[in-house]
């Protein structure tokens, strides 16, 4: 018999992507409070979250562990209405810790088999938009505007409004696609898509976000000035809520930098090295890219 989980917390509307360690957390106090009420559909959809939390945390062999258990609890018993939606976030979350991990080549035939199964769901638009974002994250780049493009007709055509949320990101990553391919007059027209959406649904650290976005496209574009005049009234914000932001002082260093204004952009440099030399995920996969921090900032 499938379980009426309405009346069961909705463990999604805890996430903190900000603060993966705080949404595990939460994560396990709902799995605490309904370990004696919840059927395995809605225990294994929760476990999916909590890997996904740990993935964020980089605790990728806790992740991989979590997840072997929502695995062995994919079987004949759960109702077929709801493993459905849990076999698809299980695939999902696999294949995100696969690809947090640097293994794209395992977490790609995931991310593939969630899209084939929720792509004709009407009930699994959501994932399906998921799956095909993903795609577009571990594709080089060609394969992966195209998987970005099928996520935002997915999106853009679906009936489901939580589906349509993925459309801010969606242009967003497509506009960093063709950013990638050095098309940088086509990335600017979905940044600025983005920063459309974000204004209208998303709240201010995604505008920051998207703005930030259409500074770096300027700079590409050997459009300094402009870039510039974005990035000083982010750093008046930053200074204004008192949380600095590593990757405002890189892009205001790197502007000086390329206006020949060595001697100001070092400073810059320096506290970009000092806030973004403390982010774990940075130091793994943008080494280089901090060492020039480093090197100019002396």
């Amino acid at each position: 018999m499938s379980q009426d989980v309405t009346a069961l917390p909705d463990f999604d509307a805890k996430w903190n992507f900000g603060d993966p360690a705080a949404s595990e957390k939460a994560f396990r106090e709902i799995e605490e409070q309904t370990k004696a009420t919840a059927g395995s559909a809605y225990r294994a959809g929760l476990l999916t979250q909590i890997a996904r939390a740990q993935g964020l945390q980089r605790q990728f062999d806790a992740a991989h562990q979590t997840l072997d258990q929502v695995e062995a609890m994919l079987t004949d018993a759960m109702p077929s209405a709801e493993s459905s939606t849990v076999r698809v976030r299980y695939l999902l979350e696999r294949g995100r810790v696969f690809n947090s991990s640097s293994d794209k080549a395992k977490a790609k035939p995931l991310f593939a088999d969630a899209w084939a199964m929720a792509k004709d769901d009407a009930t699994l638009t959501f994932y399906a938009v998921d799956a095909a974002h993903m795609l577009g994250i571990v594709e080089e780049p060609d394969a992966a505007l195209a998987w970005n493009e099928k996520a935002i007709a997915h999106a853009e055509q679906s009936d489901s409004e939580k589906a349509k949320k993925w459309l801010g990101s969606l242009y967003n990553n497509t506009g960093w696609t063709y950013h990638d391919k050095g098309e940088f007059d086509k990335a600017m027209v979905l940044f600025r898509k983005a920063l459309d959406w974000f204004e209208q649904h998303g709240g201010e650290p995604q505008i920051r976000i998207a703005l930030w976005t259409i500074a770096r496209c300027h700079r590409s574009l050997k459009q300094f000035n402009e870039a510039l005049v974005i990035q000083r009234s982010l750093e008046a914000a930053m200074e204004k809520s008192g949380e600095p932001d590593g990757f405002v002082y890189e892009e205001i260093a790197e502007l000086l930098l390329a206006q020949g204004q060595t001697d100001v952009s070092k400073p810059y440099f320096g506290k970009a090295f000092e806030v973004l030399s403390k982010d774990e995920w940075f130091k793994a996969n943008e080494a280089e890219r901090l060492e020039r921090m480093r090197t100019l900032g002396q």
